[in-house]
């Protein structure tokens, strides 16, 4: 009778998790077609496009081809990785030490990490015409500071150096409170434990950051650096609006 029961029992089992693994996929399949549908076929269908060339039939490379040779695209792709090695670095030093100095903070800390994070919320279009303002070399404030310390006054925008610079500070200035954020959840994760046992040791807060917290920040950083690698390449609206493009040229 028990024997009888207990398969009974096993069954009912399966049948309850067969059910919610069917119903589990039935709403998982409606934002996987619109996934594909939406992203993953334009995506193929526009990379199969790319091997089109006007006027001429089948496939070729050609227009890969007349990308590599111009030199257009190979200033782009230069001031590409440069503002990757400019911004990347300096955002996630910035976004850790800001971090480690709230974490600190007994009082009010949910108002430094809310004053940190709007910037990140702000418009794009509209933080990158409040910093053409202050890049303005008319009536700019940086240019009114070199004047007041009589310095020569730059054209900040239009000199296609000093732009890739420009573009950097204003990004970093706004993706810093992210970077900050995603750390304060990677030191919030790290047991205390290890810290108190440290101070036992004898370890000062210097060995303990580099042995304990930054080697534990690690898959916090990678995925920071990725973020921050996807965002230099979809970079397009801060160039466009702060400079016209001169980044480019």
């Amino acid at each position: 009778m028990s024997k009888h029961k207990g398969g009974s029992l096993r069954r009912v089992s399966i049948k309850l998790r067969s059910r919610q693994a069917l119903t589990a996929y039935a709403f998982l399949i409606i934002p996987l077609l619109f996934f594909v549908g939406i992203r993953i076929f334009p995506t193929l269908y526009a990379f199969a496009m790319s091997f089109t060339v006007i006027g001429e039939e089948g496939r070729s490379l050609g227009n890969y081809m007349t990308m590599l040779q111009d030199a257009e695209f190979k200033r782009s792709l230069l001031n590409t990785f440069l503002y990757f090695i400019v911004t990347v670095p300096i955002q996630l030093t910035l976004g850790l030490l800001i971090a480690l100095a709230i974490d600190r903070v007994n009082r009010f800390s949910w108002f430094y990490r809310i004053m940190f994070f709007l910037p990140y919320m702000t418009s794009i279009v509209a933080v990158s015409w409040v910093w053409r303002l202050l890049y303005d070399p008319h009536n700019g404030v940086l240019n009114q500071v070199l004047k007041w310390l009589h310095l020569p006054q730059q054209d900040w925008l239009s000199d296609p150096k000093l732009a890739l610079l420009c573009v950097s500070a204003m990004l970093i200035w706004q993706m810093v409170g992210f970077s900050m954020l995603i750390f304060l959840a990677g030191l919030k994760g790290i047991p205390k434990q290890f810290y108190e046992a440290a101070k036992i040791d004898g370890a000062n807060k210097w060995r303990m950051f580099w042995g304990i917290t930054f080697p534990l920040l690690n898959p916090t950083i990678v995925f920071l650096t990725v973020i921050g690698a996807i965002q230099t390449l979809q970079i397009f609206t801060q160039i466009v609006n702060l400079t016209g493009g001169s980044l480019a040229r």
